[in-house]
């Protein structure tokens, strides 16, 4: 994906994204070598899967936030939306620990977890109601539509996961399965929107919703 954005010139307007992108690298090496050295049943390892977790959801969160700037350049509200989403980062980090916080013991294992799964959540939330804008729009960037849809897939099915991990854990670990795949996903979109969709193409979101609808 990052090879794609840099070949289509692209690579500073989706900086955020492309930064992910680059840290789940990073991250997926890093989780790799501390099985290989300690185990997959170290606490070291757990420490540095849900921390590490936490860190690429906070930024898949700005990468959100970025879209959102790129959707409504044109009203100049940028650095708005960026104290914005600051805030509510900053809220749903002191509601996570206000939660946590009840039981001591749980603080430092389940304080990431739970971060994350805010996110995936507040993420979900923030996606739609992007969604919600782009479709008030009478022409939108082809590239834009396409990266939009695929975070709203992404974060709808962790978040449902999350969702049916406090509902019920034992159909929880039956869909945990599918994590790898779906986690694939996401960058293999974002790679085909840079790579095919030209930076020219203009789409009338409105218009395929009515479409889709009458279909």
């Amino acid at each position: 994906m990052v090879v794609c954005a840099i070949k289509r010139k692209v690579f500073r307007k989706y900086f955020v994204l492309n930064l992910y992108m680059a840290l789940c690298l990073l991250v997926s090496w890093g989780r790799h070598y501390t099985i290989a050295h300690d185990g997959v049943s170290s606490l070291n390892y757990r420490y540095f899967y849900f921390y590490t977790d936490a860190l690429l959801t906070i930024v898949l969160y700005f990468s959100l936030i970025s879209l959102y700037v790129s959707v409504f350049e044109e009203m100049q509200v940028g650095r708005y939306l960026r104290l914005g989403a600051v805030a509510l980062l900053a809220g749903t980090s002191w509601f996570t620990y206000a939660v946590v916080s009840q039981s001591s013991h749980r603080i430092l294992t389940y304080f990431a977890f739970e971060l994350s799964q805010n996110l995936y959540f507040v993420g979900l939330v923030l996606t739609y109601v992007l969604w919600a804008a782009v479709l008030k729009m009478r022409q939108t960037p082809a590239l834009l539509v396409q990266l939009v849809l695929s975070l709203g897939v992404y974060f709808s099915f962790f978040a449902a996961c999350y969702a049916l991990s406090n509902l019920h854990p034992t159909l929880y670990s039956r869909v945990s399965v599918f994590f790898p795949v779906v986690g694939c996903l996401l960058p293999l979109a974002w790679a085909y929107a840079f790579w095919r969709v030209p930076n020219e193409a203009r789409l009338s979101p409105a218009r395929l919703a009515m479409a889709a609808v009458t279909r």
